[in-house]
């Protein structure tokens, strides 16, 4: 069965387990890297990661963004956010439709 897991650091991420999903509380680069590697070899078919965290593994995402599976999804933290997140949509939906909807074609 597939799983859907939250990577990030504990105060950002706790909530998310009132809502069934698994939480995996990181503190740093090594470990960012190992959980979601971890995740991936094991049947985890979404992975959302803050962007702080996925900031200090950037070659790894990129790396998953090739990938069927696990999708990785950037959200926002309670701080060290880097605005990655609302890009990576703001890009899924302009590769989708051809033209940014939402602020015009740049």
């Amino acid at each position: 069965m597939y799983r859907i897991a939250v990577v990030g650091d504990y105060d950002s991420i706790y909530g998310f387990a009132t809502l069934g999903l698994e939480i995996h509380a990181v503190t740093d680069q090594s470990m960012v890297a190992s959980t979601v590697k971890h995740l991936a070899e094991e049947n985890c078919a979404v992975i959302y990661i803050t962007e702080a965290a996925a900031a200090q593994i950037p070659e790894l995402v990129d790396y998953y963004r090739t990938r069927l599976t696990p999708a990785i999804i950037q959200i926002p933290g309670i701080s060290n956010n880097t605005g990655a997140g609302i890009l990576g949509v703001k890009d899924s939906v302009k590769q989708a439709v051809g033209s940014d909807i939402l602020f015009g074609d740049e």
